[in-house]
């Protein structure tokens, strides 16, 4: 029998490198496609900065919270927990929001690689429409040379009705997280971080100086930071309030497991501020690559979720160097998608090591290839599929499809509670004195961070898990 909680003897090469890493666990499709979303539906400035007042009165404090437990527990996220527990003479029944988040992690992930299809077929047919403009000597014009604008929509839509090309896209893009979760930490995990991050940066700035030159900045700037506060409404506030804690992964114990790979001592509080930051700054650059271009043609802002595949191909067609700059765009997404899925695996990849004993490659294949069994139903949920309402017997989901029923219950559910168990767990029950000495912290840095994840944090999830499951609340 294997002594549940068993550490993996695997670490970070040096602090920089579990920075990289949590920064790409934190930076994904949240940052790049569903911030703008938001912030194009929501109005643009009110909900901008109160999106960052959330990150940093809550997501900070939790993202401290879960890199604390990890760095203590050293192994999964449920025995991480475990571990702390027992150092603050509490319940080891505080374990169970590990395992709501690695089983969170499992789920999400399942549909988070069809959805990261998507962006890898994009950037297929971008990058051979960057060929084909090349080969014709034309290596400036816009993207999607000959298509008008409903031949540019309908391809989402095409895509979509066929099965076999969802699969093949989830398919790759599953064996790639897979082949790089079961390489390890240091030689996988470190080494995708090490080399990705920094090109995802380069790529980020090159796009937001190109849609500064050949966009509109300046109505993009207004429309980001000037608030309307009569904008912000209960509903926009609580949808900046999940996104500050959606886009920096919290609630499926990703950075619990994340740190659990810290075997230096270092200072945890500066450590957490420095992820927080970077994923704000991304999701605020992301905003101001994407608008620029859509004020420059004339489109809308409150898109939707058609924004990034439906009305910034079109822009790039009207656009100088659209070929070229349409497929770093899509590049730019998939690698923040690989980053973040990568994170995703890793903790229930972890559960299966520290808690049954299994080998890496093992663990990473059982529940990297369920995911992916998982997924195959997701994206059959937009053809063959499409009349099936899993939890249709609850009105919450009555409508949805498979893979949004999945996505509603993870977010609305799980993320959320994971969330709040973590925030009480931490700001009543752990030892002060082992969060003092190991975070960190100065006295008055301590004492906000406590009085933050003690009342502040667990009444804000508590309004997002509340009205995600009765938004009639919310007028909805």
């Amino acid at each position: 029998m294997v002594a549940a909680g068993k550490t993996t003897g695997e670490g970070w090469s040096s602090r920089s490198a579990f920075i990289l890493a949590a920064v790409g666990a934190a930076v994904g499709l949240g940052n790049i496609w569903r911030f703008p979303t938001l912030a194009g539906e929501s109005g643009g400035g009110a909900f901008v900065i109160f999106y960052i007042a959330c990150v940093f009165l809550l997501g900070l404090p939790l993202v401290l919270s879960e890199v604390f437990i990890g760095r203590v527990g050293q192994t999964d996220a449920v025995g991480s927990i475990r571990k702390v527990a027992q150092a603050s003479k509490a319940s080891p029944g505080w374990s169970i929001f590990g395992g709501i988040g690695a089983v969170a992690a499992f789920l999400i992930v399942s549909f988070y690689s069809v959805v990261a299809g998507w962006v890898l077929y994009y950037a297929g047919v971008m990058g051979w429409d960057l060929v084909q403009a090349i080969t014709s000597g034309d290596f400036f014009r816009g993207a999607l040379a000959g298509e008008n604008e409903a031949q540019i929509q309908q391809r989402l839509g095409d895509m979509f009705a066929s099965w076999p090309l969802l699969l093949v896209m989830h398919l790759g893009f599953m064996g790639l997280t897979l082949y790089i979760v079961a390489r390890g930490v240091s030689s996988g995990i470190e080494k995708a971080a090490t080399y990705l991050m920094p090109a995802f940066f380069v790529l980020l700035i090159g796009l937001v100086v190109y849609g500064a030159i050949e966009g509109d900045i300046g109505e993009a700037a207004a429309f980001l930071f000037t608030p309307d506060w009569s904008k912000l409404t209960p509903e926009v506030m609580n949808s900046a309030l999940g996104q500050a804690l959606f886009s920096l992964s919290l609630g499926v114990a990703g950075l619990i497991t994340y740190g659990s790979y810290i075997k230096e001592k270092s200072n945890l509080g500066a450590t957490a501020a420095m992820i927080a930051i970077a994923d704000t700054s991304v999701a605020l650059l992301a905003g101001l690559m994407i608008f620029p271009i859509v004020f420059a043609v004339g489109l809308d802002p409150a898109a939707g979720p058609t924004l990034v595949f439906q009305t910034l191909p079109f822009a790039f067609q009207t656009m100088p160097g659209g070929a070229l700059f349409g497929f770093l765009f899509f590049l730019l997404i998939l690698v923040a998608a690989i980053t973040s899925s990568i994170s995703l695996l890793e903790v229930p990849t972890a559960w299966g090591i520290g808690e049954l004993g299994w080998s890496r490659p093992k663990s990473a294949l059982v529940f990297g290839v369920g995911a992916f069994l998982i997924g195959i139903f997701c994206l059959l949920g937009y053809n063959v599929l499409s009349d099936v309402r899993p939890l249709g017997f609850w009105s919450l989901f009555a409508e949805t499809d498979i893979l949004d029923t999945i996505d509603g219950f993870t977010g609305k559910i799980m993320l959320p509670l994971g969330a709040l168990l973590t925030s009480l767990f931490i700001g009543w029950k752990a030892d002060g004195n082992l969060l003092r000495t190991t975070t960190g912290l100065s006295p008055i840095a301590f004492g906000v961070w406590r009085f933050l994840i003690a009342w502040l944090c667990p009444l804000a999830v508590t309004i997002i898990l509340v009205t995600g499951l009765f938004p009639s609340i919310l007028g909805g």
